[in-house]
């Protein structure tokens, strides 16, 4: 039972990166409508108080694959934990732009460094046949800390104190950082650097006495022997497949418009009619419905392939958003047309999060070699948050120049893009080792 129960810590505080990239990205949302008033926010600067997070995630992006390599796992996370507890103190203290779009940069190191590490970690330390679902509780608590920044956004819309918004992801910082300190490092990494012994204890621990430990070390250990690491390896022929794979589903992930519902759903329900605080309280609704998809989505994703999954969630966002933006101009300004707002937004995060959401985490580690693991996983967030940076800071402008029909219209044929893409350049990884995903990237390429 202690086992059980360490293990399932174990695995909570390897996720809990995820709560905090999920806080900071939807606390923006709320606390825009109240930032704009003290600050004094212009379509450019309330872009790029919204956009600094992700010019400091690419950043972070860039060099995480890199450092983790280097200095392991945990390590990683801590430091991206101490990296929000800063920012989320500078930005509940920011008395004027500059120092908001300062703070929000740190954010986003924070956030490039734990999208990169936190499904990394949390795909290597899981067994095989469960590795979807728990790889996917980075996704479940990114939508969790989504849905708590809005309940936050909501309680305290009516005092419209934003730095308190802001300012309360330092709770879950400190716990983070307390955390890790006690947890271990990632096994395969221990067994890269040639700390066998310690990656055997650490495997009893997650998988059980009586687990097929000796098979999966020699598994790890057969592969690290035939690899180099470093970039060189990363642009190799033989992986380059992968890289390929890798990069492409992170773009589409961002491209396919999830994040401008995300970012700007209040703005979004406000130009529809709503006041603020309706606003507000239509993102919690949103946000809920975030949470219990990506929770169904965790009991299933084992049993489907991961292809078939981002195909079929491709299908339904892209219809959601061709109906939004189809009675959106037949009905301008209309009761129907705000409804099919609220529905269709709805419709796009439950294709989304029982689908690109989780699956995309669980993926982007799966297909790289151990070798480049990290920096391979680096890569592909770069590419994620870099789609993020052009949408979220087009998006605004977009909306004012074109509206919001032709807009979706055109994250809909971004979304068949993504569905084509999936199909010819993607390989299924369900149900295999990360040694046997890499065996069969070996043999492909030869």
């Amino acid at each position: 039972m202690q086992k059980k129960q360490s293990s399932s810590l174990l695995y909570f505080f390897g996720a809990l990166g995820g709560l905090l990239y999920g806080y900071d990205t939807g606390v923006i949302s709320g606390a825009l409508l109240y930032i704009d008033e003290d600050l004094g926010l212009t379509s450019f600067t309330e872009g790029l108080v919204v956009s600094s997070l992700l010019v400091g995630a690419i950043i972070s992006a860039a060099i995480t694959g890199r450092v983790t390599d280097k200095i392991g796992r945990k390590k990683t996370i801590i430091g991206a934990g101490i990296l929000f507890l800063i920012g989320a103190l500078a930005a509940g203290l920011a008395v004027n732009v500059t120092m908001m779009v300062i703070a929000r940069v740190i954010l986003g190191l924070a956030v490039g460094c734990s999208t990169t590490i936190v499904p990394l970690y949390l795909s290597e330390l899981a067994p095989k046949e469960k590795r979807g679902s728990l790889a996917s509780l980075n996704q479940l608590l990114i939508t969790i800390g989504i849905l708590s920044s809005y309940l936050v956004n909501y309680a305290l819309s009516d005092a419209g104190a934003w730095r308190w918004m802001l300012g309360l992801a330092v709770i879950p910082a400190v716990i983070l950082i307390i955390g890790m300190i006690f947890m271990p490092e990632s096994p395969r990494w221990l067994l890269t650097v040639g700390k066998e012994e310690q990656a055997r204890a650490i495997l009893r621990r997650v998988r059980g006495e009586d687990a097929s430990i000796n098979e999966e070390i020699s598994e790890v250990n057969k592969t690290a022997k035939e690899e180099e690491g470093g970039m060189k390896e990363l642009l190799s022929s033989w992986v380059r497949p992968a890289l390929i794979a890798g990069v492409g589903i992170a773009f589409f992930q961002q491209f396919i418009g999830i994040n401008t519902i995300i970012y700007y759903t209040p703005i979004t329900l406000e130009n529809a009619g709503f006041a603020d605080s309706a606003a507000i309280l239509g993102t919690v609704g949103i946000g809920a419905v975030n949470v219990v998809m990506t929770i169904i989505a965790i009991r299933f994703v084992d049993k489907v392939n991961r292809k078939t999954l981002l195909m079929a969630g491709n299908i339904g966002m892209v219809v959601s958003l061709i109906v939004l933006s189809t009675i959106n101009l037949l009905a301008p300004d209309s009761t129907a047309a705000t409804w099919a707002i609220i529905v269709c937004l709805g419709a796009f995060i439950v294709a989304f999060s029982t689908t690109w959401g989780p699956v995309v985490w669980i993926m982007l580690p799966e297909l790289f070699p151990a070798s480049v693991r990290g920096i391979g996983t680096g890569a592909a967030t770069f590419a994620l948050h870099g789609a993020n940076l052009i949408v979220s800071l087009l998006f605004p402008i977009l909306l004012r120049a074109i509206g919001i029909s032709y807009l979706f219209y055109i994250f809909a044929v971004i979304g068949i893009l993504a569905f084509l893409f999936i199909k010819f350049f993607t390989t299924e990884t369900r149900g295999k080792s990360l040694e046997q995903i890499e065996e069969d990237l070996r043999t492909r390429s030869s």
